[in-house]
């Protein structure tokens, strides 16, 4: 295969954010240039545009972008997520448990409650997916509860999950980071302690200040318990390390259990009710279908390649070689749409700069793992947000704004390469 390597390998990418993103922008309108648009216009370009093989080879490499393994089991998370996400709403799951929490948390506290959440789980779980399948419902239900902000509270939840994708010993992105670096996931996880944890906890206290106005309903409904026990049961089989796959399994049947014996619902109204929330998820799934084939265009043309090669050109200094290994990850993740995979790519070259220029294995660990999670809590298409937004119903556009913790991890990240911390892995 050829590869292309320039501006020219990256233009898919450029096309899709002009199509979207500044239309949407001139439009005043996010809504008014559909996502699957966008995908679907720069997808064909970037076939259109990849010379030296037939049509026929490149929708081969476009379809086997879009049909990868980890692609799959993404899909099938969605379409589980869908099934359970609109059972447990059918059958008054979601509003008891957001009634619970109403009930158990004052107003002022609910947004600094709902981030702990999430970093909680995430932490426990080591994936921001699960954390947000998990929780986003109930972040919306407490919005519409409460007259807070939609995307507000969605990209609290967002937020929280990255904090513990990015620290959690059973994350993909510690797991690979560490293993390309050749490093202890412990040491790891005390250089990223240092960078982070300010952060969060800055976060925390400015989401107790944030919901300082928010006031509980004071009508708040009669809690049915035995209508919580779906998401409590996914809550704790997802902190106890289950799998996410399982875990949506295990609240399905929940939901069904539990609505056939209160008579929310008859078998044939759960079956209704699960497969209109597969049938919601359907845009979803084909965003992110076209997103994995466009971007395996960009790689086939040579177009990550390009990238690595052009910001590793020119370091100096130990200082440069870590924002070099900073903007490596970073720009691979906005082509990739996965930090994991982000991290995959350009974690052998990393190793090569940090050794050459004495940067230290734990800290360049920190470096690829905190700056991909940033930039993969900020893409609209990304996994995180796709999930988010549809699980919410609003455009992942909309929660941008909103992602304080993923916008001041970056920031944080960054300032422990300007002032060289934590100073006894920056030596």
């Amino acid at each position: 295969m050829t590869n292309r390597k320039g501006l020219l390998a990256l233009s898919p990418l450029l096309v899709f954010i002009a199509l979207y993103l500044v239309t949407s922008i001139i439009a005043r309108d996010f809504y008014k240039v559909p996502i699957t648009v966008a995908f679907m216009l720069a997808s064909i370009f970037a076939i259109a545009t990849t010379g030296s093989h037939s049509l026929q080879k490149r929708i081969e490499v476009y379809s086997k972008g879009a049909g990868t393994g980890n692609m799959m089991i993404m899909l099938w998370i969605f379409v589980m997520a869908g099934a359970f996400a609109n059972s447990a709403k059918a059958m008054g799951c979601i509003d008891s448990t957001v009634n619970l929490t109403l009930s158990l948390l004052p107003g002022n506290m609910l947004l600094a409650g709902l981030f702990l959440a999430a970093c909680f789980i995430s932490l426990s779980i080591g994936t921001s997916v699960g954390t947000i399948v998990a929780l986003t419902p109930i972040a919306a239900g407490i919005a519409d509860s409460t007259g807070t902000s939609l995307p507000m509270m969605t990209g609290i939840v967002v937020g929280g999950s990255f904090f513990g994708d990015n620290l959690s010993f059973i994350s993909d992105t510690t797991i690979v980071a560490t293993s390309t670096q050749g490093c202890k996931m412990s040491d790891k996880f005390r250089v990223n302690s240092f960078i982070v944890m300010p952060a969060a906890l800055l976060i925390l206290i400015a989401y107790l200040f944030l919901g300082a106005n928010v006031h509980s309903p004071t009508d708040i409904p009669h809690v049915e318990y035995i209508k919580v026990i779906p998401y409590l049961a996914v809550l704790v089989s997802a902190v106890f390390g289950m799998n996410v796959m399982a875990v949506l399994t295990l609240g399905i049947f929940l939901t069904g259990i539990i609505g056939i014996y209160n008579g929310t619902y008859d078998l044939y109204g759960w079956f209704g009710s699960m497969g209109q929330g597969i049938i919601g998820m359907g845009e979803l799934i084909i965003i992110t279908m076209m997103a994995g084939g466009l971007l395996e265009i960009v790689r086939l043309n040579g177009g990550i390649d390009f990238v690595i090669q052009k910001l590793s050109a020119r370091i100096s200094s130990k200082r440069g070689a870590e924002f070099s290994i900073a903007a490596l990850v970073c720009v691979t993740d906005i082509c990739t749409a996965n930090n994991t995979v982000a991290i995959l790519t350009v974690g052998g070259i990393a190793k090569q700069i940090g050794d050459k220029f004495g940067v230290d294995n734990r800290k360049c660990a920190s470096i690829l793992d905190t700056f991909s999670c940033c930039m993969q809590g900020v893409i609209p298409y990304g996994a995180q947000l796709l999930m988010a937004a549809g699980l919410a119903s609003i455009s992942p556009v909309e929660i941008i704004p909103f992602l304080y913790y993923p916008m001041l991890l970056g920031i944080a990240a960054l300032l422990s390469i300007v002032f060289k911390y934590p100073r006894r892995y920056s030596r």
